[in-house]
């Protein structure tokens, strides 16, 4: 049996970069309706996910299960240990509301979501990339696609107050190669790209990468093909019950980094965003209320 403080979610996590294209898509079945995918038959599973009965029975054994029944047992402790957990028997979010409803439904996949990406999450990795961006040496490339442009935004703009020596990249422009020109070896490069996952994105970042920079990449649990490229990969889980997957978990990480980089780098983003202030404050940008 696996060791207890691992959960299957951990296990599929850690392999998925070592399975076949046959098991990874297996793999992204389960991930996808974790932990239900796995609590029917051998050949339910097998049929979901569209591949073969005997991909079912390698991936299991790769996981470190000697069979799908001890695959599945583990499965059944784990959602008895959760229903142990008295934060797992909430309380509906919106009070008013009954369970059912699309606040408490969407509320609680987002909070799956959370659980589920920080607890694959290295802390050391997300340490180092926070140390990449930190550093004032390294020119910073943002970069987010069509839906997370608005990510790669909010990001960016709260790099300029924190760091200078920066760019936001736009990415769907036709002009994106000129930013380019000036990276360099070392640079870093933050990338936002969710499914579905955008060419220019990749071609983006395959060129930035053949010129030495290092690539932070904010994804999804599938995984862009930018991951193969990137020298840290954030995964984060967004699916939610919408015809739109959820930028909350994405906007946690990013909104963590942020807070993160500014406490390293805190006497000058403190010496920026008064400079910054006092701009605010001939501009007459904003109302002040005393």
């Amino acid at each position: 049996m696996t060791q207890p403080t691992q959960t299957i979610s951990d296990r599929i996590q850690e392999k998925l970069d070592n399975l076949t294209r046959a098991e990874r898509q297996l793999a992204l079945s389960i991930l996808e309706n974790y932990p239900a995918s796995g609590l029917g038959p051998l050949t339910a599973l097998a049929k979901d996910a569209n591949v073969s009965v005997p991909t079912v029975a390698r991936m299991v054994q790769k996981l470190g299960y000697k069979g799908y029944p001890e695959f599945q047992a583990e499965l059944r402790e784990e959602l008895r240990a959760k229903a142990k957990n008295p934060i797992a028997k909430h309380d509906t979010w919106a009070e008013s509301a009954p369970s059912e409803h699309i606040l408490n439904r969407f509320t609680d996949a987002v909070i799956d979501n959370i659980r589920l990406t920080l607890g694959q999450i290295d802390p050391v990795a997300f340490d180092d990339a926070c140390d990449l961006v930190a550093d004032q040496t390294r020119h910073l490339f943002v970069v987010g696609g069509r839906i997370t442009h608005t990510l790669a935004e909010y990001f960016f703009l709260h790099m300029q107050v924190i760091r200078p020596n920066l760019t936001h990249v736009q990415s769907t422009s036709n002009t994106w190669p000129h930013y380019l020109l000036n990276a360099k070896e070392g640079d870093v490069f933050v990338i936002f790209d969710v499914r579905r996952y955008e060419n220019n994105t990749l071609k983006l970042a395959e060129m930035a990468h053949a010129r030495g920079a290092k690539i932070i990449l904010f994804t999804d649990q599938w995984r862009s093909p930018v991951h193969h490229l990137a020298h840290i990969s954030l995964s984060c889980r967004i699916i939610v019950p919408s015809a739109w997957d959820s930028a909350a978990t994405t906007m946690l990480l990013a909104e963590t980094m942020i807070s993160s980089v500014q406490n390293l780098n805190w006497d000058e983003t403190k010496e920026r965003m008064e400079t910054l202030e006092d701009m605010f404050d001939q501009t007459k940008l904003f109302r002040k209320f005393t």
